[in-house]
């Protein structure tokens, strides 16, 4: 028997329809409206509005009355006064001038087009369109010369020309590999780097969105199948303005606690309290520095979250103190999945307070995870997150003051891998479905989880970990790659990975170092902790049933090179919070790419293999096994090899001789790093002393210090210290001054060593210190004098720490 199914009209081809997408149609006219002008067109309109000179907002609508709020909380929009542009109108188009840009609207087409004052061209985007499903699409031009970076995680190499990728926060645990479009994280911004400058294009629409650099010759295209066309566009003129621009829009994150710099160990899972504890006791009887063992999830009774697992863990008061006197903290993993069960509290306060994602007709969306069927708080609505901010309490009396967010894209165990598109989230009052919301799920939770720890810990800082997130989660939550492999392939992924996401706002991040699923080898745990141990965030992670990968699973020699880089990072720990404080005021990532540093460098535009930590110190990790040299690009300058002291003048190309136990790095002649003395942990106290490696090269070198607490924000009062050091040749000899440019912590009772090396010539005296042997003068924190450490070829002076000092060194 057939039924009218039969003939449904989609079953026919004759009858599909194909219908062109709609468009603004002509300009007419533009009108002023509050700080904004609204440009008419004959199907649609845009709202314009300048945040600054060198960044405007773009908004299609229909009707005429505009939404002015941000599309979602990623914008800061108390950040930015509105400014007035000066407006044209000719017969052809409309133009409106800032002191950095010029805007014209071409009345016929409505296309829109972004030249510097001088005339040259920065963007134009010759069509914006949509079709009546609500699919909106704006292209732009893309010339022969354009490099694209940012839009955070994603696969393949540095630059994105040539890709495309889809903004659709997902669980992949496999493949990652170059081609995949979607992976965790959600960042929709695009910095387009082309010979007349560099700008940035940032849609705020938490919904679906597609950046394809891939299907047109010279165009490329940004799409949004749902929600709405909110464009914000970020000029340079230079990369580091864009990013430092659009980190004003979307926040930069606050300074995190200094033990989360530290190097963190993990595992699916550390299954009992006693193998936690023998964990910590063991990074401390082979003096492998460690700050944080994470707990995931068999740490909970049968995977409910707030919860410690009886008989695996039945003493969790005695686990976190016996933990706190070896220096070791624990992250416990949260996820969003709460179980549905009417006996447990978390789900029965959720249903009778009506906190959990529903149905428009009321029905509870229910999905299977870790602890089988689950709901989901509904985060997008204030009440909900406060009431699962506060229910951490349970961590923080314990002493936790760090949490791990895990399957928060959501990610679901059902076909679609997430939560139904059509489920409704209250959206504090301005309801929307899931499909137009997705990506923010992950960096709501996280918000809700920062900002209840902040109000629990009493002035202390919380450390927050996600997986999924959007842009802004920077002012919440550091951010890893999520479920990689032991593969080569995925330590070298892990550079462009993290340089993008650095370039996308998020400096705090890095990879699972050794990788998680599959199974490592020595070699390459090796050269991973190498190179995650000058990585952002530094965390060992392995899955449950690969082979075990702590830092001595695989012998003496592996575990010694392990111990060396761990010890190196604690070491350059002023190196690292220095450049987090950076970050903090400028947006600027920690791990850079050289194409940042050196935007007009051809050579650097892919550079995918090496990295820069700040500015100043160039790292080339060895990514293949068996491989003892690999070519290391030098940029312009002079480059000091770290291990022999070696000089290289770039831009040139080097062959790097890289044995197993060494990682190439080289340092920018003129930097000062400092470093403090080795601690096994970031609250160990140590002996007070400071000291500043300066490479001199026979001229100037500059390098500066940022200290305070490392756990309260007294620093947001002021309770900081900014130390900067400089030297300068002075009568063949040199001269050397330090002054505290803020001085807001107690007076340390410290003293300084400082390392000139390569100063380019024989000291002779020091004035007002005496001289000392050079062994006296690196090993007794209470000397004061200098030494020449001829086989090294260093000036070591050691003087006592104060709030300035000039010190004349005489050849």
């Amino acid at each position: 028997m057939q039924t009218s199914e039969t003939i449904h009209p989609d079953k026919s081809i004759d009858t599909v329809l194909e219908v062109a997408p709609k468009a603004p149609g002509r300009a007419t006219h533009v009108t002023e409206l509050d700080d904004s002008y609204v440009i008419h067109g004959q199907h649609a309109n845009l709202l314009l509005t300048f945040l600054e000179s060198g960044l405007f907002r773009i908004k299609l609508f229909q009707g005429n009355k505009p939404e002015f709020k941000a599309a979602t909380v990623a914008v800061l929009a108390e950040s930015f006064q509105p400014v007035k542009a000066d407006g044209t109108e000719s017969p052809e188009a409309f133009e409106f001038r800032t002191s950095a840009l010029r805007l014209i609207v071409e009345k016929e087409t409505f296309a829109l087009t972004v030249q510097t004052p001088e005339g040259e061209l920065l963007m134009k985007q010759p069509t914006l369109s949509w079709t009546t499903r609500g699919s909106l699409s704006g292209s732009f031009v893309m010339g022969t010369d354009s490099h694209f970076y940012g839009l955070g995680e994603k696969t393949s190499f540095l630059d994105k020309r040539g890709e495309r990728y889809a903004m659709w926060n997902s669980d992949v645990f496999a493949p990652h590999v170059p081609e995949i479009e979607a992976l965790y994280e959600s960042i929709p911004l695009l910095i387009h780097m082309h010979q007349a400058g560099t700008y940035g294009l940032f849609l705020d629409n938490p919904g679906r969105t597609d950046f394809d650099m891939r299907t047109h010759p010279d165009l490329f295209t940004i799409q949004c199948t749902t929600g709405e066309y909110d464009l914000y566009f970020i000029f340079g003129p230079q990369p580091k303005d864009v990013v430092g621009r659009y980190t004003k829009l979307t926040g930069r994150i606050s300074m995190p606690p200094k033990w989360s710099l530290g190097y963190h160990q993990s595992r699916y899972s550390y299954m009992n309290q006693q193998e936690v504890l023998e964990l910590a006791r063991t990074f401390r009887e082979r003096n492998i520095p460690c700050d944080v063992i994470h707990l995931d999830i068999h740490y909970m009774d049968q995977y409910r979250v707030f919860t410690f697992d009886k008989d695996r863990f039945p003493d969790p008061e005695g686990m976190m103190a016996e933990l706190k006197k070896l220096g070791m903290r624990i992250v416990p993993i949260v996820d969003p999945g709460v179980k549905k069960d009417p006996k447990y509290p978390i789900y029965r306060e959720g249903i009778e307070n009506g906190y959990f994602c529903k149905k428009l007709e009321g029905e509870l969306f229910i999905g299977d995870v870790w602890p089988g069927k689950s709901a989901f708080p509904d985060f997008t609505e204030d009440a909900v997150g406060k009431w699962w901010g506060e229910k951490h309490k349970f961590y923080v009396d314990l002493g936790i003051t760090g949490i791990w967010n895990d399957m928060n894209e959501p990610a679901v165990f059902n076909e679609s891998k997430t939560m139904d598109l059509d489920v409704i989230h209250g959206n504090n009052g301005d309801s929307k479905t899931h499909e137009e919301l997705h990506n923010l799920y992950g960096m709501m939770m996280s918000k809700a989880t920062f900002e209840s720890l902040r109000e629990q810990l009493g002035g202390e800082r919380p450390f927050v970990l996600t997986r999924a997130g959007y842009s802004g989660v920077q002012r919440y939550a550091a951010v890893w790659t999520g479920d990689n492999r032991s593969f080569w392939e995925h330590m070298a992924m892990a550079i462009p990975m993290v340089l993008n996401l650095g370039l996308s706002g998020i400096p705090f991040t890095g990879p699972d170092i050794g990788g998680f699923a599959h199974h490592s080898t020595g070699q390459l745990l090796a050269r991973w902790t190498q190179m995650g141990a000058l990585f952002p965030f530094c965390r060992n992670h392995s899955v449950i049933d690969s082979v075990r990968q702590e830092p001595w699973s695989f012998g003496e020699e592996t575990e010694e090179i392990c111990r060396t880089y761990i010890e190196l990072r604690y070491r350059w720990m002023p190196v690292l919070y220095t450049l987090f404080h950076e970050a903090s005021r400028t947006g600027m990532p920690i791990l850079r790419p050289l194409v940042l540093e050196y935007p007009h460098d051809p050579q650097v535009t892919n550079l995918s293999d090496q990295f820069l930590l700040g500015s100043s110190v160039l790292v080339a990790p060895v990514y293949r096994p068996d491989t003892e040299h690999r070519a290391v690009y030098i940029p312009e300058g002079e480059w000091i090899d770290y291990w022999s002291g070696e000089k290289h003048a770039g831009p040139k190309h080097i062959l790097a001789h890289a044995p197993l136990h060494i990682m190439p790095m080289y340092i920018k002649a003129g930097a000062i790093l400092a470093e403090e003395p080795l601690k096994q942990h970031a609250d160990e106290e140590a002996a007070s002393s400071l000291t500043w490696n300066v490479y001199a090269s026979g001229g100037s070198s500059e390098g500066t210090v940022y200290e305070d607490d490392g756990i309260t924000y007294g620093y947001e009062q002021g309770a900081y210290n900014v130390i900067r050091m400089s030297t300068e040749a002075a009568d063949g000899g040199m001269k050397l001054a330090w002054a505290y440019e803020h001085t807001g912590l107690p007076n340390a009772d410290r003293s300084f060593l400082i390392r000139i090396k390569l100063a380019g010539f024989v000291p002779a005296a020091v004035e007002g210190l005496q001289r000392l042997e050079a062994g006296v003068i690196a090993r007794e924190q209470s000397a004061a004098g200098w030494a020449y450490d001829e086989p090294a070829g260093e000036i070591l002076i050691r003087t006592a720490d104060t709030p300035q000092q000039i010190l004349h060194i005489r050849a």
